[in-house]
């Protein structure tokens, strides 16, 4: 895996290490990173910069993001009911709203859905993207 991950590649392995990290709080982020950045012959890529700024950001601000998400949820919902999957892509999503001026709230948001399409069902894509119209639509 010598090439660069794209923007793209980085969210995915954010979300990736952050469900792990999620499931198993004692985890070694360094070793869940290299577990998702080797390729076949057990070669491991420089961990990104940005792949960094995520995971922390959002393990730093995770009491903040998830009381922005609470802000959304209907009555009789917690963050406890919410698809672990759906909750770590919220995570990111408001990480980078609220945290990354340079990504466009479009992108932020867009990254969201597709993470969503990848590791998610229909279901969960139209709960995020409901959560999210909110943050975007004072910009119009």
């Amino acid at each position: 895996m010598t090439e660069e991950l794209n923007r793209h590649q980085i969210r995915t392995r954010a979300f990736q290490t952050l469900f792990a990290m999620n499931a198993n709080p004692e985890a070694d982020r360094q070793v869940i990173y290299q577990q998702l950045l080797s390729d076949e012959d057990g070669v491991t890529a420089d961990v990104p910069a940005y792949l960094e700024t995520l995971v922390d950001g959002v393990l730093d601000k995770q009491d903040e993001l998830d009381n922005q998400i609470k802000k959304y949820l209907t009555t009789g919902w917690t963050l406890q009911r919410i698809a672990k999957t759906d909750l770590v892509i919220l995570r990111i999503a408001f990480y980078e709203l609220d945290y990354q001026a340079d990504i466009p709230k479009r992108v932020a948001v867009n990254e969201a859905l597709e993470l969503s399409k990848q590791f998610s069902d229909d279901r969960s894509r139209r709960f995020i993207n409901g959560v999210l119209s909110h943050e975007i639509e004072p910009e119009k």
